[in-house]
């Protein structure tokens, strides 16, 4: 089973619409032009957006398959006859289907998984011929700073609960430099056409990104309060988090994409065309 540090219990519809607010519009663009008929798998398919908007974009003839380990949040997509929804953990190392697919996508999944260096070629396997992976994370050697406020305690304290946070995920087995490695893992993988386009996303208190942050330290409340966080410190944090006078950044997003050689069939075997 997974490490994941967040909860699916509390604050999660509110923390996946900060994170497809902020966040959908770059996958999309790094998704890229999708043919009529393309199976897609979606890995931790969180609310939805993204596999919504796959079975959009390959029509009744195509397919998606959206797993996640929590898929509380994704009955909307029963609706639709191209998606089957299915509760997966990703790090059993197989697949619910094994395709072949023309696209493979996980967002903000394998950075949380110490067992992200074999879930990773194991995926480049199930592409077919010139299909695509696409793995975005966030850089957490970047972690966000309040670039407007009228203390410098203020930015201190954020220091300090960012810095909480991020030692919370690590000790669950999360790799924090992750997002740099995934070029290289691709390469190890045979893929080929390796790119890879970083976002930065600010925004000011009460927009999604700086709500994000509050929403995370809610989280991980318990976890936060034995490296020294106090309830005041959380307090603050949120208030800063929602004040207008604030500006935050997220982590940078890092967006990296690889095919599968042409000439090269997938090494796990699908089903019958």
């Amino acid at each position: 089973m997974t490490t994941y540090a967040f909860s699916h219990a509390t604050a999660i519809q509110e923390q996946l619409a900060c994170l497809q607010h902020c966040l959908d519009p770059t996958t999309i663009g790094q998704l890229g032009p999708i043919h009529k008929g393309a199976r897609c798998w979606e890995i931790g398919a969180g609310a939805g957006s993204i596999a919504a908007y796959l079975a959009d974009q390959v029509g009744p003839t195509g397919h998606v398959l959206a797993t996640d380990i929590d898929i509380s949040q994704l009955d909307h997509l029963g609706k639709r006859t191209n998606v089957t929804v299915v509760g997966h953990d990703i790090t059993t190392l197989t697949a619910p289907d094994p395709g072949p697919y023309d696209l493979i996508h996980a967002r903000l999944v394998l950075l949380h998984l110490p067992q992200r260096h074999d879930i990773l070629p194991r995926l480049a396997n199930h592409l077919t011929p010139g299909g695509l992976l696409v793995i975005e994370e966030f850089d957490c050697t970047q972690p966000p700073t309040l670039t407007q406020s009228t203390s410098s305690t203020d930015q201190e304290l954020v220091t300090r609960v960012i810095g909480a946070i991020l030692a919370t995920l690590e000790s669950n087995g999360a790799d924090l430099a992750w997002a740099r490695h995934v070029p290289e893992a691709m390469r190890t993988a045979g893929l080929v056409d390796i790119t890879t386009t970083t976002t930065l996303h600010t925004g000011p208190g009460g927009s999604p990104a700086a709500r994000l942050h509050a929403i995370n330290a809610r989280q991980l409340a318990a976890h936060l309060t034995g490296r020294g966080i106090t309830d005041t410190d959380l307090d603050r944090f949120h208030t800063l988090m929602h004040h207008p006078d604030t500006t935050v950044s997220l982590y940078p997003q890092v967006s990296t994409r690889g095919r599968r050689p042409t000439d090269q069939p997938p090494a796990i075997p699908g089903r019958a065309s």
